[in-house]
């Protein structure tokens, strides 16, 4: 009899990726789509809800063989967070477009919000700071559009949900959310694990209108109109893509801090910061038990150098390659679009380029980009490292990886130690995990020993000189924020 297969999915903001995993684990196929993104306003970020859907069942029919299909024990789906859809319960139509985590329309209700000092209750009760990126205010702003007077949404005729919550919806059965997704709409209290009254009254978010929260193995809806996937196959794990990557990490360990480089960037431990200054504490997964998470969110690290590579109309491959052996030369950029995430949390930061000269050439300002992305993980690594206690290696994942010039200046700027892993698709392979450990085919103590091959990145600059450009970089920092 031929060895089960699980079939792992992440819809993340730029492409669906798609991931046929054996029972030792190994990769057997894979497939990405990608997906698109508008920008209709300075400062809106939407995408289409049914072209996400879309997207997955295109990216499963290409990494499926009809053949592989009937060998698939479960599926396993992973997603990016905070971003929201609000659909018709009856049809299952979007009303409205997909507001994603990258949106700040709400950032001036933010500010109105922290004025009435709802902050502190906000960040007591949901872990979250108050901050635009969250699903809360685009809530808010969906329901304001859609439904002003909330009479649909009391009357059960709308359902709201962040993108896990969409995609199950596509399979039919109950309305429901995972639970480390749901800690991230800010509308969850993470102690209990249940949807806040109080955060619901102060966001006017209805409570018919949420979907029920349940652990990160279900139960879900079983898979349906996926093809070449019979009907019936069971979905057997869901996890917010930040925390799939940790999970695949073995993260669960003593010590190990993870950052995926992907559009934006997570940077998360396991563990409970309490309140600690510019982080998050959210649900990481509900696996045989809920495990609580410390996280920073940073808002552009990839999308930092895809925005360089447009905007100078090359590819960004061809950007990095160019850049290889150029220096900043004294340039620092501060990528603020949108506002500056954590460590910081400033939603009206602006982006900043400092340093300039009239010697200034393309590849010093793609430097200065690589290096804004080590410096804001590392400020996000020396956060956590005082909640939870000293980081001695970063474990790292996602697409910006793949530059080795990025790892060694991470290593350099932090000073310690960076492990690549060997594995780009990290949150596949996280929620293929938890799905494999749902079916059976695995163990938790078989995944901690499970081999996971890693380059290992040493810094090799000088504690003065990080330093320096560390003071540097903290003053174009504080340039970039409101005086």
């Amino acid at each position: 009899m031929a060895s089960p297969l699980i079939l792992a999915i992440d819809q993340g903001t730029s492409s669906t990726k798609a991931l046929l995993v054996d029972e030792a684990g190994r990769v057997v196929s894979r497939a990405v789509v990608p997906v698109a993104e508008a920008q209709p306003r300075p400062g809106w970020v939407e995408q289409s809800a049914d072209e996400l859907w879309q997207s997955v069942r295109r990216a499963v029919a290409d990494c499926v063989s009809p053949e592989l299909a009937a060998r698939v024990a479960g599926v396993g789906f992973s997603n990016q967070r905070e971003s929201l859809v609000l659909w018709e319960r009856r049809t299952g139509e979007p009303v409205g477009p997909l507001i994603s985590w990258q949106d700040q329309r709400t950032a001036a209700q933010c500010r109105e919000l922290a004025a009435t000092g709802a902050a502190g209750l906000v960040r007591s009760v949901s872990g979250m700071p108050l901050d635009p990126m969250f699903s809360a205010l685009k809530a808010r702003w969906l329901l304001d559009a859609y439904d002003p007077d909330r009479r649909r949404g009391r009357a059960g005729e709308l359902c709201l949900g962040t993108v896990d919550s969409w995609l199950l919806s596509r399979l039919g059965g109950e309305h429901v959310i995972e639970v480390g997704n749901a800690s991230r709409t800010q509308l969850l209290d993470v102690g209990t694990g249940d949807w806040d009254p109080r955060l619901l009254e102060l966001f006017g978010v209805p409570a018919e209108v949420l979907p029920r929260v349940v652990a990160s193995c279900g139960a879900f809806p079983a898979v349906r109109d996926l093809a070449p996937l019979p009907d019936g196959v069971p979905v057997l794990a869901v996890m917010g893509d930040s925390h799939a990557a940790m999970f695949a990490h073995a993260g669960w360990r003593p010590g190990v801090v993870k950052a995926t480089y992907g559009t934006g960037s997570s940077v998360m431990a396991i563990g409970d910061c309490g309140e600690a200054p510019g982080l998050c504490r959210s649900i990481a997964w509900d696996v045989g038990g809920r495990v609580l998470g410390v996280e920073g969110n940073i808002r552009a690290t990839g999308r930092t150098v895809s925005w360089l590579a447009e905007l100078f109309g090359v590819r960004t491959e061809e950007l990095l390659s160019e850049a290889a052996d150029t220096g900043p030369d004294g340039v620092h950029f501060v990528p603020a679009f949108g506002g500056l995430g954590a460590p910081w949390w400033e939603p009206d930061a602006t982006p900043v380029v400092t340093g300039l000269t009239l010697g200034t050439r393309r590849g010093q300002l793609v430097a200065a980009a690589l290096e804004a992305v080590a410096f804001q993980v590392e400020d996000v690594v020396t956060a956590i490292e005082r909640a939870v206690g000293r980081v001695s290696v970063l474990m790292a994942d996602g697409g910006l990886t793949r530059s080795d010039r990025m790892m060694r200046l991470q290593a350099d700027l932090g000073g310690r130690a960076v492990a690549r892993s060997g594995e780009h698709d990290l949150s596949c392979l996280g929620v293929a995990d938890a799905a494999g450990l749902a079916a059976k085919l695995w163990t938790l103590d078989e995944l901690e020993r499970r081999p996971r091959p890693a380059d290992r990145f040493e810094p090799a600059l000088a504690e003065t000189d990080r330093a320096a450009r560390k003071a540097a970089w903290h003053e174009a920092v504080r340039r970039s924020q409101p005086s």
